[in-house]
C-alpha cells in the first residue's frame, strides 16, 4: 500500500532505533498483518528499505489504529490513512499502552498469527493482561515493562536466525545462573524467503526491579571523588572498587556457564593471526577518519603483532560481545548482566562467532576509563582532576580483574597480549565513534591509547 510506504518513508528516519540515518532511500516496501483486532486494532509490518548505496535493511514496525485522533498519543502519531468512513489514524503501537497487552496474551497461548510464532519458555509465570510501559532512551531496540514482573524487548532490525540474546539466555536456563534475568519467552517471524530461518522479533525476560545500572553508579562514585579534593579513591565514601570486584566475579561466572552449555574450541595460530590482521585493517581505516591515530599507529601495530605471535592458551567460546557498565544492573543481592545480542551494527553471524572472553573483559575495562574521564571533557586542562580520574580508573580496573580472576581461573590481571590488543582495538573504534558523533569526547580514547601503547 503506497500510502503506508509513504508514511514509513517520512516517519522512520526520525526514530531512535532506525539505523539508516543519513542514507538516501532508493526504495521502500512493506507487508503487514493484523496481530489483534481489539480496540485499538494492532497490526505488524515488515518494512524493507533499499538505499542508493545498495545496502538493504528490514525493520519491524507495529502500528495501532484508531478511528479518531488520540490527543494523549500525539508524540506517537505516525500518520492518517484514508478508509471508506474517512480516515484511520496510525500510531507507534509500542507507545500506545492500550495496544501492548496482546504480545503477552499470545505468548501465554503459544499462538501463531500469520507469519509470527510465539514461544513461551514454559518455566515461569507470564503477567498476561497487563499493559506495557515503554523504556525511554534505547537506541536500537524498543522495550516495554509489564508491571514489576516482565520486560519485552522488540528487535527493530530483522535478520534471519535466532538472536544471540535469546539463544544465550535460553542456554543459560540450564545453569540457574544468578547473574542473568531469566528468559520467559520469545517471538519469531518467518522470512519471506522460505530457505532462510525465521528472524527473532522479541524476547520476554523477568524484570529486575529496584536495580541501578552500573554506569550511573560508577559515575556517581567519580563525582564523589572529584568533590573531595584531598582524598584518594580508596578514602572516598562512594568508593566503587568493592562493586567492581563483585562485577568481575559475576562476569567470570556468566562466562563459565556460557562455556558449559554452548560450544567451545581452543584458539589456534590461524585465529590469532586473523584477529591481528583484522585489528590492523580497522586501524588503517580509522586513521583516515581520525588523523590523530597516526601518532599511535606504530605502537598499535606492535600490540597487534604480539597477538599474532602469542602462545597464550585461549579457549574460544560464546561471549557477550558488547559488555560495558551500561549493560549491567546492581540489585540488593548482586550484579545482573543484560543484553547478550552483541553489537547490533554487526551481522548476526558475526555476533554468534566464538571469541575469547577477554573481549568482554576489555570492553568493561574501557568502560571504567570512560566513567573516570567523562567529566574531564568539561575541564580538559585540569591536571588534578586528570590525576584523580586515572587513580579511580586504575583502582576499579584492578578490582574488576581481581574479582574475575578469583571467580574464573583466567587471570586478566597479568600481561596478556590479547587483552591489551582488545583494549586498543576498542579504543580505535571509540575514536572513530567520537570523531563522528562527539568530537569533544575524542580525548578520552586518545588518552587511553597513549597508556596502552607506552606499556605503562
Amino acid at each position: 500500500m503506497k500510502v503506508l510506504t509513504d508514511l514509513f518513508r517520512e516517519w522512520m528516519p526520525h526514530q531512535r532505533w532506525f539505523g539508516g540515518k543519513g542514507r538516501e532511500w532508493a526504495d521502500v516496501s512493506e507487508d503487514g498483518f493484523f496481530l489483534d483486532r481489539g480496540n485499538p486494532v494492532l497490526s505488524v509490518h515488515r518494512v524493507r528499505v533499499s538505499y542508493t548505496d545498495g545496502h538493504k535493511e528490514t525493520y519491524l514496525v507495529p502500528l495501532s489504529w484508531r478511528d479518531h485522533p488520540a490527543d494523549d498519543l500525539e508524540s506517537a502519531f505516525v500518520g492518517a490513512v484514508p478508509n471508506e468512513n474517512g480516515e484511520s489514524y496510525a500510531y507507534d503501537a509500542m507507545r500506545d499502552r492500550d495496544a501492548t497487552p496482546p504480545w503477552l496474551i499470545h505468548l501465554v497461548n503459544a499462538s501463531t498469527i500469520g507469519p509470527m510464532h510465539f514461544h513461551p519458555a514454559g518455566v515461569a509465570y507470564i503477567p498476561e493482561g497487563l499493559p506495557g510501559d515503554i523504556v525511554s532512551g534505547e537506541q536500537s531496540n524498543t522495550s516495554l515493562i509489564y508491571g514489576s514482573e516482565a520486560i519485552l524487548k522488540l528487535f527493530r532490525r530483522l535478520e534471519p536466525g535466532l538472536n544471540p540474546d535469546v539463544e544465550i539466555h535460553d542456554a543459560l536456563r540450564q545453569t540457574n545462573n544468578k547473574h542473568i534475568a531469566p528468559l520467559l519467552g520469545h517471538i519469531e517471524i518467518d522470512d519471506a524467503d522460505p530457505a532462510h530461518p525465521p528472524a527473532t522479533v522479541a524476547m520476554l525476560q523477568t524484570f529486575v526491579p529496584n536495580a541501578s545500572d552500573g554506569w550511573r553508579l560508577a559515575t556517581a562514585s567519580v563525582r564523589d571523588l572529584y568533590a573531595e579534593g584531598d582524598l584518594h579513591a580508596d578514602e572516598v565514601g562512594g568508593d566503587f572498587a568493592a562493586d567492581s570486584e563483585r562485577l568481575g566475579a559475576a562476569t567470570a561466572s556468566v562466562h563459565a556457564d556460557m562455556a558449559s552449555v554452548l560450544p567451545t574450541e581452543p584458539a589456534g595460530p590461524e585465529w590469532f593471526a586473523t584477529v591481528a590482521e583484522q585489528m590492523a585493517e580497522r586501524l588503517t581505516a580509522a586513521t583516515e577518519v581520525v588523523p590523530q591515530l597516526a601518532e599511535h599507529a606504530d605502537g598499535l601495530r606492535e600490540l597487534y603483532a604480539a597477538v599474532a605471535a602469542t602462545t597464550e592458551q585461549v579457549v574460544r567460546q560464546r561471549v557477550h560481545g558488547d559488555l560495558h557498565l551500561g549493560q549491567v544492573l546492581r540489585t540488593a543481592t548482586g550484579w545482573i548482566v543484560l543484553d547478550f545480542e552483541g553489537e547490533p551494527a554487526r551481522p548476526l553471524a558475526a555476533r554468534r562467532e566464538l571469541d575469547s572472553p577477554l573481549r568482554d573483559v576489555a570492553g568493561m575495562l574501557r568502560s571504567f576509563d570512560y566513567a573516570a574521564r567523562h567529566m574531564l571533557v568539561e575541564q580538559p586542562d585540569d591536571a588534578q582532576r586528570a590525576y584523580r580520574a586515572q587513580e579511580w580508573a586504575a583502582r576499579n580496573r584492578a578490582a574488576f580483574c581481581a574479582g574475575y580472576s578469583t571467580a574464573g581461573g583466567l587471570d586478566p590481571c597479568g600481561e596478556s597480549p590479547l587483552l591489551r590488543a582488545f583494549e586498543a582495538d576498542k579504543c580505535v573504534y571509540e575514536c572513530v565513534y567520537e570523531a563522528r558523533n562527539r568530537p569533544h569526547w575524542l580525548m578520552i580514547p586518545l588518552n587511553s591509547l597513549s597508556r596502552l601503547t607506552s606499556r605503562e
